[in-house]
């Protein structure tokens, strides 16, 4: 007998040998079959879905859960328009801080104040506490003198802004937060993933001094499973920045690694270790991605993260280690940094299924697109970025560079996995508005942003669905609503390949399924 069976629907499997149906059955989580292999079955559960679309549960495969827990509990800054809301809304929070204590503000972002604010101004309005404004891209903050003053020197010169490393220090200054914190703003940021028809999602870079939150952040995620706080899949990408020298066998080939030589692909079904992180860069909102050349208008192209030998040590450790390999590259600089590093790896130790990926891909020249393929190099994408912030991104990369930003067409034609992802809370975690700008282009204002890389929305859908898997290695369990695959699905209020496609982003998400089940928030 079924658990569950879906009639009168459109089926959007996903699944090239029977792309469309009807019917859906379901037993013990996974999917039994479609149409007639499933019509004739007792069901325990028939659900009429009046013509609803049906689609494998979207993958969104760089997320930040904890970070997006926990900024949805801090106030925010982001309605500021000027320097004076801005301190305006700090002095206001400064008076609900214990003195001494921290001020603690998410959404900072100087493109929207026309400058950073200065250490000096927010002084005038800390009362003595400590201040700390992270910055929108979380590859910076904004700290007043009481901060600065418990950094070392070098990292402490400027202003008060701080990226990167500086900002990495600055950070550790709070940390840890406890394992039931950590696990209850995880639960808080899954559940929005459900609401958007997510079934799966990679936590990018748990354990490190960017994102990191804890020294013992995994045992959080398994906290927050065995409360039930993680109702959907999740890979865990662990920061490089827990690799330490090992004395393996020499046979082995392993410089590097964690304790017990733990990698990727150790785990369950619902939560396992994924990639290796490896940050090369900073972020373009930030203005410390790394570029061949300046920014337009400005007078310097970004930073490494480290020197490239030191990175490229990492990469290459991380590959002889066994380890799927996440690089985070954005500017151009960055990546050929991480790609000289890629192939030097393969040479040494060839793996052609690694399935090694560059995190975001933000600026990739012509160029470089024979590299990624040559490599077999997956890029995972945030289509929002350009959605949200793409007049920004297009002015500061100028007229030449600006349509290689975020590609879409030009990763396809040269046979490389596109994978849609959000890096949730940076940008709106929604795929269906991705979507739509992977077909569009068009940012918020309507400025269409590199045109010939606009993709089809059947690509867009497997961007985040069988891509997706592809890129965590689910692509046995996940993808696409193939029989004995789990029934991970998405229940949709219209055919995303039937609406105009500045209609796609507005379609309502109904009903989430993880594992057969209809999830928390369910409208049927």
């Amino acid at each position: 007998m079924l658990s569950t069976r879906l009639t009168n629907a459109r089926v959007l499997t996903m699944d090239p040998d029977r792309p469309v149906a009807r019917e859906l059955g379901i037993w013990r989580g996974r999917i039994v079959g479609l149409d007639e292999e499933v019509a004739a079955l007792p069901a325990r559960r028939e659900v009429d879905l009046q013509g609803a679309t049906v689609l494998p549960g979207f993958i969104d495969s760089h997320v930040h859960l904890a970070w997006t827990g926990f900024k949805a509990g801090t106030p925010s800054i982001a309605p500021c328009r000027s320097a004076e809301d801005v301190l305006a809304a700090v002095a206001e929070a400064v008076a609900r801080t214990p003195e001494g204590g921290w001020t603690d503000l998410a959404g900072y972002d100087q493109r929207g104040l026309g400058r950073h604010l200065t250490a000096g101004e927010l002084d005038a309005v800390s009362a003595g506490r400590k201040v700390f404004l992270m910055h929108d891209s979380g590859h910076g903050c904004m700290v007043n003198t009481a901060v600065l003053d418990l950094l070392p020197a070098e990292l402490a010169d400027g202003d008060g802004f701080l990226a990167e490393g500086a900002m990495g220090a600055a950070r550790a200054l709070r940390l840890p937060y406890s394992q039931q914190e950590l696990a209850d703003a995880i639960g808080h940021a899954a559940r929005g993933c459900l609401a958007e028809g997510i079934t799966g999602c990679a936590e990018a870079g748990i354990g490190g001094a960017l994102f990191g939150h804890s020294p013992v952040e995994l045992g959080a995620y398994q906290l927050a499973s065995e409360q039930g706080q993680l109702p959907l899949r999740v890979q865990l990408m662990v920061s490089a920045d827990r690799l330490r020298p090992v004395d393996a066998h020499r046979d082995d080939g392993i410089p590097r690694a964690l304790d017990l030589g733990l990698r990727t692909g150790f785990g369950g079904d619902r939560l396992s270790v994924g990639a290796l992180k490896i940050y090369t860069d900073g972020g373009m909102m930030a203005r410390t991605a790394a570029l061949s050349r300046p920014y337009e208008g400005l007078d310097h192209a970004g930073q490494l993260q480290e020197d490239a030998d030191s990175l490229a040590d990492t990469i290459v450790d991380g590959h002889l280690a066994g380890w799927q390999l996440a690089v985070h590259a954005i500017g151009d600089r960055a990546a050929d940094v991480a790609l000289d590093a890629l192939e030097r790896a393969q040479r040494l130790r060839p793996r052609p299924g690694a399935r090694h990926r560059i995190e975001h891909a933000g600026l990739i020249r012509p160029d470089q697109l024979e590299r990624l393929a040559r490599l077999g190099v997956t890029a995972v994408v945030q289509p929002n970025f350009l959605r949200y912030f793409g007049d920004d991104y297009a002015a500061v990369m100028g007229k030449e560079r600006a349509p290689w930003l975020y590609r879409g067409r030009g990763f396809l034609d040269h046979g490389i996995p596109l994978v849609g992802s959000s890096d949730r809370p940076v940008a709106d975690g929604s795929p269906l508005r991705a979507i739509q700008f992977m077909v569009e282009r068009a940012s918020a204002s309507g400025q269409v942003i590199g045109p010939d890389e606009g993709i089809t929305v059947d690509e867009a859908l497997r961007a985040y669905t069988v891509a997706g898997a592809f890129a965590c290695h689910w692509e046995d369990r996940a993808g696409s609503l193939t029989p004995g695959r789990s029934a991970d699905l998405v229940v949709l209020g219209d055919d995303p390949t039937g609406v105009e496609v500045s209609r796609i982003g507005d379609i309502d998400v109904v009903a989430t399924f993880v594992d057969g089940r209809e999830t928390e928030g369910g409208a049927l």
